[in-house]
């Protein structure tokens, strides 16, 4: 038996895989992070570039500066960042020196353990990301061997992987990311054991998704088999499409002998506080999900599937949804089948939702989708359907991304905003609209605090004071009144 630690992706990917990646602001991650910091989580996946963009988009806050205030209340505990090497925020590659100075304000702001994932597996990206955030000071490097199915992601590709990862003094981790949550209970036990007979001394960890719902057993195989740290979500935002649920988790481990090492009064604290804001704010919570063979096909993470399910939904086309998950399938064999972690589940999505919305397939065509076409985002598995390709490339935007220019460099960049720019509003601004930048330079007043079991109470006095005929509000509870007037 194990001891084994836990890593929470509640505030981020179990936010993103339940909540649409829109369901916490600020005050609402500031509220809880002093009892985060108690359960003794081995770390937090808190942020990734496109969590920051959200947090301006939605919210009109500062992303550094949520990343600033949580580090300081969680100081015990690390704070996550996940990324692709060669993207912040944008779909847009960077320059290396770019991203450089990315990773050097993320761990000047307080982030302090990075996972380096490359969608299609390209080792000299990652061992390149890698050397560049040690270079800056990170101290957790943590390497992904991302789960698909295929012909060509056999158990040796895996262990070839891990192994040039392992030769790295860059990397300290490695963990297996299982995205749509497709590792199965027999897989696992020729996996892991593959995969840890070529890692050497690096310790290995578990990151899978409950989609299909195989994760929550797949975890007692793999502590079983000495993996001795599991991503898992907590309250509302484990289960359904998030990780497995902390509770459970921990009560599973420990009815099998293994020790898990957590408060268990903060984790229940924590767990109450999620429940408690979803539904104040009515969010939805994890569900277990019924077997889908489906998606062995399109292989979907929970966080593209509510993003997708909310974007149909904002055009009015909920009704819609099946027959984009169907055009998914679709696509994503047209395209080589790509590894479906970020971007190629928002490319390949992108691409089914306009076949399907405009009634004609590949009559509209992203820009990110022709620049993988071109090879921009590096080479899939299988070449892309010959049909596809020459439908795509034939036309003239794909002749004008074609004739585009490297990407501009850090100097280059800086030249076409204002010299005064902090590092972190530069990068903003390289990598947003300026309007949406804009409005966190005079938003609202921050709020620091959040209590959801005074929510609704709030938001009824808000639209009461907010109704231009009601000058005054009195409530009256016992020998309590509350008086408010304009």
């Amino acid at each position: 038996m194990t001891s084994v630690r836990l890593v929470d992706v509640s505030l981020r990917d179990g936010n993103q895989s339940t909540w649409g990646a829109t369901g916490l602001n600020t005050a609402q991650c500031l509220a809880i992070a002093p009892v985060m910091n108690r359960v003794g989580f081995h770390a937090i996946d808190f942020t990734a570039s496109t969590h920051m963009g959200v947090a301006v988009r939605y919210y009109q806050e500062d992303p550094w500066q949520r990343i600033r205030l949580m580090a300081r209340l969680i100081p015990d505990t690390p704070l996550q960042f996940i990324g692709a090497g060669f993207r912040f925020i944008s779909w847009e590659t960077l320059a290396p020196d770019v991203m450089r100075l990315v990773y050097r304000c993320l761990l000047r702001h307080g982030m302090s353990r990075f996972i380096v994932l490359e969608p299609v597996h390209d080792v000299e990206a990652m061992l390149a990301t890698a050397r560049t955030i040690r270079e800056e000071g990170g101290r957790d490097i943590v390497g992904a061997l991302t789960y698909t199915l295929s012909d060509v992601h056999d158990d040796g590709f895996y262990a070839d992987l891990a192994a040039k990862l392992a030769a790295s003094p860059d990397f300290d981790r490695i963990y297996i990311k299982d995205p749509a949550g497709l590792l199965t209970a027999e897989r696992a036990q020729t996996l892991i054991p593959a995969i840890q007979a070529a890692k050497g001394s690096l310790p290995l960890e578990l990151h899978s998704h409950c989609t299909v719902g195989f994760a929550p057993y797949v975890y007692t195989v793999a502590a079983a088999l000495g993996v001795d740290v599991l991503h898992v979500g907590t309250g509302p935002l484990g289960g359904g499409t998030s990780l497995p649920a902390a509770l459970q988790t921990v009560d599973n481990l420990r009815a099998l002998g293994h020790e898990v090492e957590v408060d268990d009064a903060a984790l229940r604290r924590f767990d109450y506080y999620l429940r408690a804001l979803g539904s104040a704010e009515g969010r939805p919570s994890g569900t277990a999900r019924e077997f889908d063979a489906r998606f062995f096909h399109h292989q979907l993470a929970g966080g593209v599937m509510t993003t997708t399910r909310r974007q149909l939904e904002e055009l009015k086309l909920g009704h819609l949804m099946g027959a984009v998950m169907e055009e998914v399938d679709r696509v994503r064999a047209e395209l080589g089948h790509p590894i479906m972690v970020t971007p190629f589940p928002q490319i390949v999505c992108t691409q089914a939702m306009l076949n399907v919305v405009s009634g004609e397939r590949y009559s509209q065509t992203p820009d990110q989708v022709i620049r993988y076409v071109l090879g921009r985002f590096g080479r899939p598995a299988r070449a892309v359907d010959p049909d596809v390709k020459d439908r795509i490339l034939s036309r003239p935007r794909a002749n004008e991304i074609e004739a585009e220019p490297p990407p501009a460099t850090l100097a280059e960049l800086r030249r076409r905003f204002p010299a005064h720019l902090s590092d972190e509003e530069f990068l903003l601004r390289a990598t947003l609209p300026a309007e949406q930048v804009d409005a966190i330079k005079s938003p609202a007043p921050m709020r620091y605090h959040y209590n959801p079991e005074l929510a609704a109470v709030l938001k009824l006095l808000r639209i009461c004071v907010e109704r231009p005929d009601q000058p005054e509000i009195r409530v009256k509870k016992g020998g309590l009144t509350l008086e408010l007037k304009r």
